[in-house]
């Protein structure tokens, strides 16, 4: 259902166009933060969205497939960023891009950038090797050519972040950026009245007896959990775990799970177009990942009411929201699988303390709303439009 917005500061309408590979839900928090700003967008502004996969339909919002290239993918990037310069060059008051495009005066940072992961940290001949394996790369060329035009200092250009701690990665890979950057963190719906657990158990497949773990994520490895699977070989038989996300990581982590002795208990759902159901169905999302800009997954289940643990701010952007013992449990290791499980058991074990917290995440949960993002989003676009002298 369609949902009331704001108008915009001035009642100005604009023409937007949105640049996003994938349009899908089922693509990642990335593209779940694209689409809702558009759907609230939508609401106010002609827009129209750029994406070589589309799998979305709202009132309002014009559609345009652009071509792929399948292999490889970094050959892929530049034909998108070429198709959609070519596309978007005229006729629009603003072009948001989130992906890696040297066009669009707005750009969404979602992920640590290129430049950081291959340099930061290194110095004198670890820094000149590091430039030596950039230019012999033609992928990696292509990668950080991209990224940097997206911090170019030009009249209008904007660059948005999804948390503080990716915009002190920003500022360490490119310093230069800092009066371009806005901080505009996730929203999230809060859900009504839906399926109980039972129900949502039926309709999953999962069992309806015994406690439930959530862990959702496309990357199983990045996200942590080889850690969480260790973790549930420590707690009592009767807890059991749904995995969500991207179905190629499954048979890895199906054997993983196998030889730690935790196959049975371990439900693995594949992507789902939906993780609403997931979310009435468990007791705990766990979310110990080893690296995350935010992790709307996080916020998504405090909404829920779900009591959360996740990694703390050095791995994970939402943390530095959080309060530990409060709305959430956070981890100083999530690589350490002893103090994962030590974390569930102490949820698990105190059912007034799960039932306080999932309370306390979800009133955390309700300050943060799409419409604001959206609204936070105008305020960019018409900085970008309305440069300094």
């Amino acid at each position: 259902m369609k949902t009331a917005g704001v108008s915009a500061p001035d009642g100005q309408r604009m023409k937007i166009a949105v640049l996003n590979r994938v349009f899908a839900r089922t693509g990642g928090g990335a593209e779940s933060y694209s689409i809702a700003l558009v759907e609230q967008l939508a609401q106010r502004h002609e827009v129209h969205v750029f994406a070589q996969q589309i799998d979305h339909d709202w009132p309002g919002v014009t559609y345009h497939r652009v071509s792929r290239i399948p292999k490889p993918r970094w050959v892929n990037q530049l034909w998108y960023a070429f198709a959609t310069w070519r596309a978007t060059r005229r006729g629009f008051d603003v072009v948001h891009s989130h992906e890696n495009t040297w066009h669009g005066r707005v750009q969404t940072i979602h992920v640590k950038p290129v430049r950081h992961n291959l340099l930061a940290g290194r110095t004198g001949v670890r820094l000149a090797l590091a430039w030596i394996k950039i230019a012999l790369s033609p992928r990696l060329i292509t990668y950080v050519a991209l990224e940097a035009a997206r911090f170019r200092a030009q009249p209008g250009q904007q660059v948005v972040v999804t948390s503080d701690n990716l915009r002190a990665e920003v500022l360490q890979a490119y310093p230069h950026a800092a009066p371009l950057l806005s901080v505009v963190t996730p929203g999230v719906t809060l859900p009504g009245p839906g399926m109980g657990k039972a129900a949502a158990r039926e309709a999953l497949g999962l069992p309806q007896q015994g406690r439930l773990l959530l862990f959702v994520a496309n990357d199983y490895a990045r996200k942590g959990l080889d850690g969480l699977l260790q973790a549930l070989a420590a707690l009592p038989p009767d807890v059991c775990l749904a995995v969500v996300g991207n179905p190629a990581g499954i048979p890895a982590f199906k054997a993983r799970a196998q030889a730690l002795g935790v196959a049975g208990r371990v439900h693995f759902l594949g992507a789902l177009k939906s993780v609403d159901p997931a979310y009435r169905a468990a007791d705990v999302l766990v979310h110990p990942t080893l690296e995350d800009t935010f992790a709307m997954v996080v916020l998504e289940a405090m909404a829920h009411g779900l009591p959360v643990v996740v990694s703390g701010p050095a791995y994970c952007g939402i943390a530095s929201l959080l309060t530990h013992g409060h709305d959430a449990l956070l981890l100083d290791d999530p690589r350490d699988a002893a103090a994962i499980a030590a974390a569930l058991g102490q949820l698990l074990g105190d059912a007034a303390l799960a039932v306080g917290m999932g309370a306390a995440a979800r009133r955390s949960a309700q300050g943060h709303s799409w419409d604001a993002a959206a609204r936070a989003c105008e305020q960019v676009y018409r900085r970008s439009l309305t440069p300094p002298a």
